[in-house]
């Protein structure tokens, strides 16, 4: 349980710094990407807890917070938060921070200024903060050493050691953010083309499933239809063989008779050869 100490009265915490989300479309787009990407990297994880321009307030009785634009906290369930509360959040601090560079924040001087939030981040614990700047195609980040945030010498082909995914960027080109199973970040756009390509891939399948069945339901019945000729071929051919049976003992039997009347014209005195002739 988290209770006030009663001799510190408790402070409102607002929910919002009262800076908008980004100045622009091409910020608000990579906040997305990046937040959404991850939120879909661990989905399957309720104890990996992704937020989006959230308050984040790592000590009680104090107004003092940032509002990253991306951060990820390990070891703190998924839920509905109107600000991060660190005190009764088992006091665990975001591990991973992501700035969006705009040309309003990149000039902002004093609170809320670059540097101010650089000093917040190492102060309260982050252990990866990176920056991109979109427009100029700038990033950088800094990983924690002990107490302090340390540069990053290199960003190109970067992974990171708590995220896992991969930074594919060079100067002067666009980041391309890659998960650790190699899938790139995409768009909610590019998301719902592949998924609308998935269905159609899956009911192209089903499709030529039910080809293939009715191809073999086709054979299935000409096999059998090929079995009922030939059955019907042994039978003939058994009748067939049945009438030359038939035919065999009816001609020994007119050969029995024809001997037995001969042998009777013998007997008479009669050549049945001779008998024959007459």
């Amino acid at each position: 349980m988290h209770n006030a100490t009663p001799d510190i009265p408790e402070i409102d915490y607002p929910d919002s710094d009262g800076n908008p989300m980004s100045d622009n479309t091409e910020q608000y787009r990579w906040i997305v990407i990046i937040k959404e990407n991850l939120e879909i990297m661990y989905a399957d994880d309720p104890n990996v807890f992704v937020a989006g321009d959230l308050a984040w307030y790592p000590v009680r009785y104090t107004q003092k917070r940032a509002a990253p634009d991306v951060m990820v906290i390990f070891g703190r369930p998924k839920g509905r938060r109107g600000s991060y509360k660190q005190w009764l959040e088992e006091n665990i601090a975001p591990q991973v921070a992501f700035e969006i560079l705009s040309p309003s924040n990149k000039d902002r001087r004093g609170i809320d200024s670059l540097e101010e939030k650089f000093e917040f981040y190492q102060e309260h614990g982050i252990k990866e903060y990176y920056t991109y700047d979109p427009d100029d195609f700038v990033l950088e980040g800094w990983q924690r050493y002990g107490d302090r945030l340390v540069k990053i010498p290199s960003m190109m082909d970067w992974v990171s050691p708590l995220l896992g995914i991969r930074f594919d960027w060079a100067i002067g080109q666009e980041l391309v953010l890659s998960r650790p199973d190699g899938q790139r970040f995409l768009s909610s756009v590019e998301l719902d083309h592949r998924f609308q390509q998935s269905k159609l891939q899956v009911w192209q399948e089903q499709q030529r499933a039910e080809q293939e069945r009715k191809r073999a339901e086709f054979q299935r019945q000409r096999a059998e239809q090929e079995n009922l000729r030939a059955e019907q071929e042994s039978q003939r051919a058994e009748q067939e063989k049945l009438r030359a049976e038939q035919e065999s003992q009816r001609a020994e039997q007119e050969k029995l008779r024809a001997d037995r009347l001969a042998e009777r014209l013998r007997a008479l005195g009669i050549d049945p050869d001779s008998a024959e002739n007459l």
